[in-house]
């Protein structure tokens, strides 16, 4: 989805981004370092009064400011001002929870009543008017968060009970295999309200493969045949980007203020198809994205600080189920 753009940052030539996850802005909030041996990644963990994001848009578990593999960075701030109560003011591959109409039970809210977000908590709706993923709505209940770390893994976990029908406990858990260059988000929704969960989930990535500009030499490759779907969201000149086969190309380096994005189509109702892979040929960093889920909707993203592909995936779970779903990030190094 298309974002409410924060001041970017410049770029060089050269790496704007430090090869290890030492020194990461902002780095006095509530944090956890893993590592593998091999990657070496910083999770921020939530806080309603000192995390590093407490806004409304995202989910607050698995933020991930810095993750390095083999002296190559691929997450960072791809923003110029930081500020915890800004919508999309977050790194890594955060993810977002969006429904039909915008969040759960938005629309049957009356200005002033409350709706739901998973990952967020209990919000309240503002004016009569259709849900904007870039307003801070009111927070009124964030639910209960417990966290627990080991040296490869972050487990998250909220529980929220609604006034309004919607409750649940939701479990995400950001892992490192036990060796080589492989991270795994573990989720489980657990519906314990009245009111069946439905809903879509991406992860917006937020890709910057050693922080450098978006164009030439950068890559999105698929499993499948991209196309692009006619929509107003739609920002894809040719002369800038590129589809040719499987892959999107970048045939100009992308200026402040300039995006690529579009709807993609040509994917099937396979999980197999949830297959995307980012690479960077200027620096030899690549990741490569997989889920145990088909894709319901794509859109891709991109600005000049960052590649963002979202796959988005359909959760439907009635009072009493769990749906789990996993998703993987495979670095790599040419």
């Amino acid at each position: 989805m298309l974002l409410s753009l924060l001041l970017l940052p410049a770029f060089s030539n050269s790496f704007a981004a430090s090869s290890s996850c030492d020194n990461i802005p902002h780095a006095d909030h509530p944090k956890a370092s893993l590592t593998n041996g091999d990657i070496n990644a910083v999770v921020f963990l939530p806080d309603p009064a000192k995390g590093y994001y407490r806004s409304t848009r995202f989910d607050w578990a698995g933020v991930i400011p810095c993750l390095s593999y083999k002296g190559h960075t691929y997450w960072g701030e791809w923003f110029h001002t930081f500020d915890p109560l800004v919508n999309d003011s977050i790194t890594g591959p955060v993810e977002e929870f969006r429904s039909e109409d915008g969040a759960l039970g938005y629309a049957a809210a009356k200005p002033g009543e409350l709706f739901v977000k998973v990952g967020v908590g209990t919000l309240r709706k503002l004016e009569d008017k259709p849900y904007k993923f870039g307003t801070a709505y009111p927070l009124v209940d964030t639910g209960k968060w417990t966290v627990k770390t080991s040296k490869r893994s972050v487990r998250f976990q909220q529980t929220l009970q609604s006034p309004i029908g919607f409750a649940y406990v939701y479990t995400k858990t950001v892992q490192l295999d036990k060796h080589g260059a492989v991270l795994s988000l573990e989720h489980e929704l657990k519906n314990t309200g009245s009111k069946a969960i439905v809903t879509d989930v991406y992860d917006h990535d937020f890709f910057m493969l050693d922080g450098q500009p978006t164009g030439p030499g950068m890559t999105v490759r698929f499993r499948f045949n991209p196309a692009s779907k006619p929509s107003p969201d739609n920002s894809f000149d040719p002369s800038m980007a590129k589809m040719e086969g499987n892959e999107i190309g970048y045939l100009k380096e992308l200026q402040t203020g300039q995006t690529v994005s579009t709807y993609i189509t040509g994917y099937s109702d396979k999980a197999s198809d949830y297959d995307i892979t980012v690479e960077n040929a200027n620096t030899g960093a690549g990741v490569e994205q997989t889920s145990d889920s088909p894709i319901a909707k794509f859109y891709l993203w991109s600005i000049r600080s960052t590649i963002s592909p979202e796959a988005y995936i359909h959760l439907d779970v009635p009072p009493g189920k769990t749906q789990s779903w996993q998703i993987h990030y495979r670095f790599f190094t040419r």
